[in-house]
């Protein structure tokens, strides 16, 4: 498993708009700019997340975004694995795959073991985690 481009960035994306505390709507340019990140780019990623409901968008002027909870309430994972789609160490862990051979296969448990530890590590991780302390 490795955590795309895509994947990084939409964590960027939400902890910029966690930092921003103040609840208001935050511009696509400020954060493209703060984030050193590409607007159309970005702007892809802000879809997808506000199609699940993990950022609210305001067209026009005032407009931009904001999260739609607080940041204690964004596990990592779900983050990750909207933009993602797997997680899955190896592919036969994949969601809709069938590996003929898991009955058999004398690794598919020790794959089905780190998929595990993956899962537990980022959903036991908040966007609040990720935070910058006082002082730091």
């Amino acid at each position: 498993m490795m955590i795309s481009t895509r994947g990084r960035y939409a964590l960027r994306v939400m902890l910029d708009l966690a930092m921003d505390g103040t609840g208001t709507y935050v511009p696509l340019d400020s954060i493209a700019r703060r984030e050193g990140m590409s607007e159309k780019y970005l702007e892809s990623i802000l879809a997808v997340l506000s199609r699940a409901g993990l950022v609210q968008a305001l067209r026009g002027k005032g407009g931009g975004y904001r999260l739609s909870r607080k940041p204690e309430e964004y596990p990592i994972g779900e983050v990750l694995r909207l933009t993602e789609k797997s997680l899955a160490p190896v592919t036969c862990l994949e969601p809709g795959t069938a590996c003929p051979q898991a009955q058999s296969c004398p690794t598919f448990p020790l794959w089905q073991g780190l998929d595990k530890v993956i899962d537990d590590y980022l959903m036991a991780h908040t966007l609040a985690d990720l935070l910058p302390k006082g002082g730091e």
